[in-house]
């Protein structure tokens, strides 16, 4: 269990509805957290109460990923691992797009040279390490919502697939576009296979189908489709009002027992959801939930 008070209480976190974000040495209720900048080259990083939207910042190119972008985006996720005062992350995308992949520029300029004898290719390893950027957002104790316009394109498009909930334009557009240019989705099938299917993920990649929201609904890829943008901005608040009725601690162990489903034995599962449930049951945040229900009022961490 975490030595994180605002893990088992929820009245210690910050009130405050625009609170700058916590430097690196400062600390909350005595509790010394986790660094998040100010400033990012490549990101959008804004603190509303709990909430922590984080919007893709290179809208010159549709938002494609480089070593850059990627790099903070892991820095954001890797500091928010032990948080409990910021309950949800938005993700978006700058200029109308959320992410158009990789970007090819890069791709094309880098790894040049051959691997040498008895290494293991850079490109390999270049390459792994987008899918432990994607299993630490996929683990991720927050609950992660995605705000999809524009397109959602290959590495984008795993993003999205590692979301807990996703909202989409109705002609926002999708595709596991790597296969048509000669590169294979390897970081991301895993991902989007989890969330669809193995055999629409074979019909997507082996294809490279493009497609708009209505079929990304269809496929469980998104949980909510809407008109425009401004239809978007509503589903979102809407979305978010109900994750702030949500205990911070009740869902990142919700969550971690969801994400044992299908990778491990039943009994395993079971055993394990088990733990959390007592966990839960003996936090402040249970006491607090059943207490609040019993005075017909809301609990304290509904407008934090």
């Amino acid at each position: 269990m975490s030595a994180d008070p605002a893990a088992h209480d929820p009245s210690v976190a910050v009130r405050r509805r625009h609170l700058p974000l916590l430097r690196k040495g400062r600390k909350l209720n005595g509790v010394k957290m986790a660094e998040l900048k100010d400033k990012y080259e490549t990101l959008l990083v804004r603190r509303e109460r709990s909430r922590l939207h984080v919007t893709l910042n290179r809208p010159e190119v549709k938002n494609a990923l480089n070593p850059t972008l990627i790099g903070e985006l892991k820095q954001v996720f890797a500091a928010l691992r032990d948080r409990r005062d910021i309950k949800v992350v938005i993700l978006r995308g700058a200029g109308g797009t959320f992410c158009a992949g990789a970007d090819l520029k890069n791709m094309e300029q880098s790894f040049t040279e051959s691997p040498k004898s008895g290494e293991r290719d850079p490109i390999a390893i270049n390459n792994r390490e987008y899918g432990t950027f994607l299993e630490a957002v996929n683990t991720t104790p927050q609950v992660v919502v995605a705000a999809v316009e524009g397109y959602a394109i290959a590495g984008g498009f795993g993003l999205l697939c590692v979301s807990d909930v996703a909202i989409c334009t109705e002609d926002a557009g999708f595709a596991m576009s790597e296969t048509a240019i000669g590169i294979v989705p390897a970081q991301i099938a895993p991902f989007v296979a989890a969330r669809i299917g193995v055999p629409n993920t074979r019909h997507l990649a082996l294809t490279a189908a493009r497609f708009k929201g209505p079929d990304a609904l269809r496929y469980g890829i998104v949980h909510h489709l809407v008109k425009d943008t401004a239809a978007l901005d509503a589903k979102l608040e809407e979305v978010l009002k109900q994750i702030d009725r949500c205990a911070p601690l009740a869902n990142a162990l919700t969550k971690a027992v969801v994400m044992k489903v299908g990778s491990e034995p039943l009994s395993s599962v079971l055993d394990f959801a088990a733990d959390k449930f007592a966990e839960a049951r003996r936090s402040p945040e249970a006491a607090e939930g059943l207490r609040a229900f019993a005075e017909k009022r809301p609990p304290k961490w509904a407008g934090e």
